[in-house]
């Protein structure tokens, strides 16, 4: 009997390989679904490959004979873990397969934002040279780095901004500063204290309860005048309208950002309007060897979910394995 799946998105070909090298597959491809057009897909549905869809009550209501999800990405905040366990549904990730993308692309934004980069691109094809008021650009050399949260993309972005000869701090909770002092950077606790001597911030922790407006109105208050902050990891992590007056008042010198609260951003974002903002459209972990590696681990999981031998280590909720 053929597995029914469901792609919330086309794969990369070096993932459609893998599910084509499959006899017993029966696939339905679809591009950033509206919810009730992805919940009439998942009616007879046994897998869903995902990217930013919604897997929540009322999608798993529509799913009854959903027996794995396996995310296109490392993040779950889209997904009702709970519900999934209760209902014994693997919740696969792609471990391992971003991060290189991820962290070349939060240096990118921080180069961009402390070069002025898009500004002097826009301005010389507009016709112009040397700006009236100077380029005001930094250099990173010398600088302190904060890196907020230390799993394998905040790891690599922590050794770029070394190779780039900054200080690094490194703030996460649920890591043992040893370890982080082992690979030469400066553990912190408190959040507010590190960022009153950062000259930059960049963003690499999951979206949860906890960290959800992370950088709020006091968390900007305590940082250091003139900072850069970038984020490559949820847009709710940042609060909006904090950030939008830290930037108006100088108290940023810029924004680089791959997340917005809002995704796709709202044509009224006030924070596009803004010079000193970059934005790519979620698209960090996007390069094609990233979107590759992704793909196929995606595939695998699924398939490896589906035969009934999920890898643990891909596993949001392994722990559903001791009932099974």
């Amino acid at each position: 009997m053929a597995h029914r799946i469901v792609l919330g998105r086309p794969l990369h070909p070096a993932g459609a390989a893998v599910l084509a090298a499959r006899r017993d597959l029966e696939i339905t491809e679809m591009f950033d679904p509206p919810a009730d057009a992805l919940h009439r897909a998942l009616t007879g549905a046994d897998g869903l490959i995902a990217w930013l869809e919604r897997v929540d009550a009322a999608a798993l209501a529509a799913a009854p004979r959903l027996r794995a999800v396996s995310r296109v990405g490392v993040g779950f905040d889209t997904i009702d873990i709970p519900a999934c366990s209760e209902r014994g549904i693997p919740v696969m990730v792609v471990n391992g397969t971003n991060d290189l993308s991820v962290a070349e692309h939060a240096m990118m934004l921080m180069l961009a934002v402390a070069r002025r980069s898009v500004d002097a691109d826009a301005h010389v094809k507009a016709g112009g040279w040397w700006p009236k008021e100077g380029p005001r650009m930094v250099d990173l050399a010398g600088r302190t780095a904060l890196v907020v949260g230390y799993g394998r993309i905040g790891t690599r972005v922590a050794a770029y901004c070394r190779a780039f000869h900054m200080r690094v701090l490194v703030h996460d909770p649920l890591f043992h500063p040893a370890r982080i002092a082992a690979d030469g950077h400066q553990p912190v606790r408190d959040l507010h204290k590190a960022l009153a001597e950062s000259d930059v911030v960049t963003l690499h922790c999951p979206l949860a309860p906890a960290t959800k407006h992370l950088m709020d109105e006091a968390a900007f208050a305590a940082l250091k005048p003139g900072a850069i902050l970038v984020n490559t990891a949820r847009g709710p992590v940042v609060k909006q309208a904090a950030v939008k007056q830290a930037l108006r008042s100088g108290r940023l010198m810029g924004f680089g950002t791959d997340v917005l609260e809002q995704e796709p951003a709202e044509p009224g974002n006030p924070l596009l309007a803004l010079p000193n903002v970059i934005v790519s459209p979620h698209s960090a972990a996007s390069t094609e060897e990233g979107l590759s590696r992704m793909a196929v681990q995606a595939a695998r999981n699924l398939l490896d979910a589906l035969d009934g031998a999920p890898d643990p280590a891909m596993m949001v909720n392994p722990e559903i394995l001791q009932r099974r």
